[in-house]
């Protein structure tokens, strides 16, 4: 179910590359942003705790405030499952911490809770064949 798909920089640490999906979820959009060059572990014990970040906007791209709403992202990436909490980290952004790795068949599964509203899920690819035929041109 993209929407959207494209490679950017993550502000926070120069030069890292990640990979950002956008998706619809129920009447909101979520943009999931991960790192795209996580390295894979044998085991999940083995594997690097990497940052999980949702953007939250409705489909006309405003931002939709994420002040006390709760998440959660479910990663399946190669052999392993990851999950994180997803909290509050100003305006419009949902930000948690996994243990995963970059793998093509990244599956990313989101359900956030706003403040007063039913839970909302939308399911991500962030790192499939859709996603690189986007950032080729």
């Amino acid at each position: 179910m993209p929407v959207f798909a494209e490679e950017v920089h993550h502000p926070g640490k120069p030069g890292q590359s990640v990979a950002a999906q956008g998706g619809m979820a129920g009447p909101y959009h979520y943009e999931l942003v991960v790192v795209k060059d996580a390295k894979e572990a044998k085991e999940a014990k083995e594997a690097k705790e990497n940052a999980v970040v949702v953007f939250v906007t409705d489909h006309a791209g405003q931002k939709v405030l994420t002040e006390g709403a709760s998440g959660t992202a479910t990663i399946l990436a190669g052999k392993l499952k990851a999950a994180s909490t997803l909290k509050p980290d100003g305006d419009n952004r949902m930000k948690g911490f996994a243990k995963y790795a970059s793998a093509s068949d990244m599956k990313v599964v989101v359900s956030i809770t706003l403040s007063g509203k039913p839970a909302e899920q939308a399911r991500f690819t962030p790192l499939g064949s859709q996603v690189q035929a986007h950032a080729a041109h």
